[in-house]
């Protein structure tokens, strides 16, 4: 009968560790998998921004406030401010121009403006205190600019911006996992350490030389 065989503490120590980087590697891969194609894809879409996205296409619409909401904008003696619209003129201009209606507007003597930024366009509001007539403007830059103005956070609201954190440390932890896998694997693999130097050198070099 053969003797059980022994692992060695210290092969047994570095196959721990090489189940545990393969696992959060897949993990922190899978989970920013789709983020990292957005990002490459827009990467690339920011960087030939003047080629790719399209002609503006704007809307104009206008209504007049009824006549139970006229009172709510009336004009009065109150200095300028910048406060949101009252809900019920909120939601009726939500159903005139298509478009949800949040932020604070500004409000002076004779109207209310409100911009309405958002990905890939821009828009604004504007109710005239004495008559109640609104008129308002959207434009969109189409699709490829919807997806740079992502990529930027540009007018996307807390719920995205805390995509892009949590989006950005599964990046860290898929980077860091993978560069210790590197140093578990390299040295049966004598190309690492050369490919990973020149993808620091080859940007360093181009940034020294080529931007100033």
């Amino acid at each position: 009968m053969h003797a059980p065989v022994r692992v060695q503490p210290k092969k047994k120590k570095k196959a721990f560790w090489l189940k545990q980087l393969h696992s959060w590697h897949w993990i922190s891969s899978a989970i920013s998998l789709i983020g990292l194609l957005l990002f490459a894809f827009t990467g690339i879409t920011l960087n030939h921004a003047a080629d790719v996205e399209g002609s503006p296409q704007t809307v104009e619409k206008s209504a007049t406030l009824p006549a139970a909401l006229r009172t709510q904008v009336a004009p009065d003696n109150a200095p300028d401010s910048k406060k949101p619209l009252p809900a019920p003129i909120a939601a009726w201009v939500e159903k005139e121009i298509g478009a949800r209606v949040a932020g604070e507007a500004e409000w002076s003597a004779d109207e209310i403006y409100l911009a309405l930024p958002r990905p890939g366009g821009d828009g604004w509001v504007s109710i005239d205190r004495q008559s109640g007539q609104l008129t308002s403007e959207s434009t969109s830059r189409g699709w490829i600019s919807y997806l740079n103005d992502l990529h930027k956070g540009r007018n996307t609201g807390a719920a995205w911006k805390w995509f892009i954190d949590i989006f950005a440390a599964a990046c860290f932890l898929f980077a860091m996992t993978g560069l210790l896998l590197l140093q578990l694997h390299a040295a049966k693999r004598r190309s690492t350490w050369p490919l990973v130097g020149a993808g620091f050198i080859i940007p360093t070099i181009l940034i020294l030389l080529f931007i100033h």
